[in-house]
Order: C-alpha cells, then sequence, then structure tokens
C-alpha cells in the first residue's frame, strides 16, 4: 500500500524579509504574543518558520515593536535585534509611522471624510474592553469613505495615534460601528456572530442540504499598509493583501448590497 504524504501546514505570509526586520501578513485568530488563553502566537510560529529564537537577550532574535488584536488581519512589524527593536518603537510612538486600516462596517457616515480626536480609558467595567473618556489619552483616526453599499460601508482609517481599540471605538462614535465586533457591538447569544449572504442579498433563497455558513465571521479590520523609516532612514511602505475571507464578504456587497 502506497502511503500518501502529509502536507505540511502552510507558513505566515511573509511580506518582507530584512536582515534586520521582518513584516508579515498576520492571519485572523492568532494572537500576536503568547498568552493565558492561547496555545500559540504568531511571535512562535514566526521563530520556528525563521529558525530565530524569540526568548533570552542575545541578537539575533525576534522583538517585538507593535501589536494587532487576535481577530485583525494585516502587516505586523518585528524587529530581529534590539538597536532594531528600539529605532522603530521610537517611531510607533511617537506617531511617526504611517498606518492604513480597511474597515467593514455597518451603516453611512454623514459625509466623505474627517477627523474623529475622541480620548480613550479603559472601561472600569473590565472585561477588556476601552472606552471614550475625556480624562483618557489622546486619540486621533482620519478616515476616508471608500465604497458604499445598502447597509454597510468600507472606510480607510488613518491612525495618527496607537490607542488600544482604537478603531473599533472611533468607528463606533461616528455612528458606524464595525461590521462584527463581538466586544463592542455583540449580537443576541441565539444569533451567531457573522456576515451572511442572506443578509445582504435580495430575495435570497437558503439551501435545504447546508447550513448557511458566513461570509466572514470575525473583526471586519485589515491593517492594510505600514509606512516608516527602516535603520538605514530609507522609506519602506508594505502591503498586505486583504485575506479570502474580508474579500468575499466584499465580493458579495459589490453583487447584492448595493
Amino acid at each position: 500500500m502506497t502511503s500518501v504524504p502529509r502536507r505540511r501546514p502552510m507558513g505566515l505570509e511573509i511580506l518582507r524579509d530584512d536582515p534586520h526586520w521582518v513584516a508579515v501578513n498576520k492571519p485572523a485568530g492568532l494572537a500576536t504574543i503568547p498568552g493565558r488563553a492561547e496555545s500559540t502566537s504568531l511571535i512562535e510560529k514566526l521563530a520556528e518558520q525563521l529558525n530565530l529564537p524569540w526568548t533570552g537577550s542575545a541578537d539575533p532574535r525576534l522583538r517585538i515593536v507593535h501589536r494587532l488584536d487576535k481577530e485583525t488581519t494585516g502587516v505586523l512589524l518585528l524587529a530581529k535585534d534590539l538597536p532594531t527593536q528600539r529605532h522603530f518603537s521610537h517611531q510607533f510612538q511617537n506617531n511617526l509611522v504611517k498606518k492604513e486600516y480597511l474597515a467593514l462596517v455597518h451603516g453611512r457616515p454623514g459625509q466623505s471624510d474627517g477627523l474623529i480626536d475622541a480620548p480613550i480609558a479603559p472601561d472600569l467595567r473590565g472585561s477588556g474592553r476601552m472606552t471614550i473618556h475625556r480624562h483618557g489619552k489622546p486619540a486621533r483616526t482620519a478616515w476616508k469613505l471608500e465604497q458604499t453599499f445598502r447597509s454597510h460601508s468600507l472606510i480607510r482609517c488613518f491612525p495618527q495615534t496607537g490607542k488600544t481599540h482604537q478603531i473599533r471605538l472611533h468607528m463606533r462614535l461616528l455612528g458606524c460601528p464595525l461590521a462584527i465586533d463581538p466586544l463592542y457591538t455583540p449580537k443576541p447569544a441565539a444569533q451567531p456572530a457573522g456576515l451572511y449572504l442572506s443578509a445582504i442579498k435580495r430575495h435570497y433563497r437558503p439551501s435545504h442540504k447546508d447550513l448557511e455558513r458566513p461570509l466572514i465571521d470575525r473583526l471586519t479590520l485589515h491593517a492594510e499598509r505600514l509606512t516608516f523609516l527602516d535603520p538605514q532612514g530609507l522609506e519602506q511602505s508594505i502591503l498586505a493583501p486583504l485575506p479570502k475571507d474580508f474579500r468575499a464578504a466584499l465580493h458579495q456587497l459589490h453583487r447584492h448590497g448595493r
């Protein structure tokens, strides 16, 4: 009997691999760093893929310079040595990195672009939530309307600061919360999270064979582009293509959601 070779699991999509840093397209459902509830993390997977350590003090090793929420996809930048980590951290801490996100949201904003300036603080109710609060830390997000549909919009966000859950809170303040955000726009327990074709397509006819599967069932936020200065002082602009589920949702909105 001939044995069938096992397919090796696909690695992380590396967008740029430099001797001093690496940029990857972070998938949904993977935390940036290890946590109590996590079986693995992006930095651990990438360390194995690049055959580099991610703990200890000796270089080269993978070092975190910023994070993305677990369910957010897109460009994530890591350093491979301490001087590069300090170089990038300085840019992030001083809001010198240009960031572009794509957010699929409910509703339509009343104008085509704008700037949201609303401070953010931890929510005293806990549960990992943040909140808009006048005594919070400064948070600013410029935004531009990319596309509109009947009940949704695609908005390009340019966060000028880097506060936790900033875009999620600022889009909600705009009156256009993310299409899927279990933390800030939870659905009833009996209603599964997700964007379904039946909610988009007029005269939708369900199949009697299978249960309807969501087009996308996680946070509808993608970190599309990151622009920064590398250790040599050269500007680098890294672009991460949209993941399959996000593309599928947009495709069906284009076909049936107008």
